[in-house]
């Protein structure tokens, strides 16, 4: 199912994780010289862009790098595809989590075998830990009690 846009075809999915959210659209490399047209620009297969940015840059931890490119390397899809992603809210850990969720998501749009390789290796499971809420009463956290008297 790709979308087809300004004759831009490619395969768009959302990943979460905690305040995190990801936009990730793959795009489908055509052409003899091995690149898609996005946003005007000229980008190269396996080419992986963060919010304008390039991967290595929004994300410089190589521990970090590696997560966001499982998924491909579990399908060997690696190039592919030209990635571009939109991430907002929640922090570093968080954000990699709901992109390397997208991607494989994205990827199950693009090829249904893919499925049966992603799933066992948990790449499709979406992490339902969420921030707690703040209770009344607790002194602005959500579990911290206010201290007893000792006598």
């Amino acid at each position: 199912m790709a979308k087809k846009k300004n004759d831009i075809q490619y395969y768009e999915s959302v990943g979460r994780r905690r305040e995190s959210v990801a936009r990730v659209r793959l795009h489908i490399v055509t052409g003899k010289d091995s690149t898609a047209s996005v946003k005007g620009a000229k980008m190269k297969q396996g080419e992986i862009v963060v919010n304008d940015k390039p991967l290595t840059e929004y994300f410089p931890s190589v521990a970090e790098q590696n997560l966001i490119l499982r998924p491909f390397q579990v399908t060997s899809s690696a190039d592919r595809f030209v990635a571009t992603i939109v991430v907002r809210g929640g922090g570093k850990n968080g954000q990699v989590e709901a992109v390397q969720l997208g991607v494989a998501r994205a990827l199950c749009l693009a090829d249904e075998s893919f499925r049966e390789t992603l799933k066992p290796e948990g790449l499709l499971t979406r992490d339902p830990r969420i921030r707690e809420r703040r209770k009344v009463g607790t002194g602005g956290k959500a579990r911290r009690q206010k201290q007893s008297p000792k006598r």
